[in-house]
């Protein structure tokens, strides 16, 4: 099976490529708009820096290809104009493509961001989509274009994966252990009490594999996923700290002058925190799984407190490593902490 995978170097595309090359013989193509670190990458993989709203090289590289697995995409902290470029044209030139060339299956990669701020839980597939700044909002308008590309034929699955954590995942998450590594008090939005679910990449990985070589209407649909086991911020965060022994404990903070204070910060570009997370950061956000589950006979394995305690585990054997390297904008590198980073100073 000749497979292309869109955002290879990233996060998600590592761990995807990973899997597969231990799972089977697949013939994979790997691109993305960054540069590839070919030590980490079976040298019987192709790695392609291409940038995915060059229309005619998406059509090329498309070509001759059974599944696509889009995962690429602009996120929170690019500047808005390539958020919806990218997001947009650039799934645009994908579905495209596929078209085209009679493409097997695409599985784009989408996010729960298209919900919103919901106040309903849990949130199911159907249920309304509001997009939250840029991000969210260009989301949506590709999952639109994967619809349409599904009524002119082409067979598409949506997976809305919840924010996932696993191993060398860093960006907003390398502050929060950087900040329990030196046993600094994590500030909370409210009580802490308000379910947040998560997701592990492994889980993530095991089910774009379970798509790859589906067939039927059924699969041509959008699909949440996150942890099954989840609880309280407060208590997925305990049994964190548990595990770490830093000393770091919760630090309740009032939710309204705290967001107007991350909002403030936001405008000036000092704070890494986007709106969409502050804004969910004291409320339930927590989706149903029950589609995917019916239509794979399939269950997720970790819970959010075990994502956690893996991710962290792998910063501590890297912690050298990951203060050497620059800071960035994507999830494989700490994230500038700005403001947050005189604040950590003083807790």
């Amino acid at each position: 099976m000749k497979i292309l995978i869109t955002g290879g170097s990233g996060f998600l595309g590592y761990h995807l490529t990973a899997y597969l090359n231990k799972k089977g013989s697949f013939d994979l193509t790997l691109i993305d708009i960054n540069k590839f670190n070919q030590e980490e990458y079976d040298r019987k993989n192709e790695l392609i820096i291409a940038d995915i709203r060059d229309k005619k090289k998406m059509d090329n590289i498309v070509k001759g290809k059974d599944v696509v697995i889009h995962c690429a995409a602009a996120l929170p902290l690019w500047k808005r104009q390539d958020i919806y470029s990218t997001n947009i044209d650039g799934t645009k030139n994908i579905l495209d493509a596929a078209i085209k060339h009679k493409v097997k299956r695409v599985i784009y990669i989408s996010s729960t961001a298209v919900y919103g701020v919901p106040i309903k839980h849990p949130i199911e597939e159907d249920d309304s989509k509001v997009g939250v700044g840029p991000y969210g909002e260009s989301k949506i308008q590709a999952e639109n274009l994967c619809f349409k590309a599904i009524k002119k034929g082409l067979p598409v699955t949506i997976i809305r994966p919840k924010t996932f954590v696993g191993v060398g995942r860093l960006g907003v998450f390398e502050i929060l252990f950087d900040w329990i590594h030196d046993g600094k008090r994590i500030p909370v939005f409210g009580s802490g009490k308000n379910r947040y679910q998560l997701l592990d990449v492994d889980d993530l990985v095991e089910v774009i594999y379970l798509f790859l070589d589906k067939k039927g209407e059924k699969y041509n649909d959008a699909f949440n996923i996150g942890a099954q086991k989840f609880s309280t911020i407060s208590k997925d965060l305990e049994e964190l700290f548990a595990f770490a022994n830093s000393g770091s404990h919760i630090l309740p903070v009032p939710s309204v002058p705290l967001k107007l204070v991350l909002r403030f910060f936001e405008i000036l570009h000092l704070s890494p925190l986007y709106k969409w997370v502050y804004e969910t950061a004291d409320k339930d956000s927590f989706v149903s799984i029950n589609r995917l589950i019916e239509t794979l006979n399939w269950y997720p394995k970790y819970s959010n407190a075990q994502a956690l305690i893996k991710a962290y585990k792998w910063y501590l054997k890297h912690y050298k490593e990951v203060k050497s390297r620059t800071s960035g904008v994507t999830h494989t590198v700490g994230w500038k902490q700005g403001i947050l980073g005189v604040i950590k100073r003083f807790l």
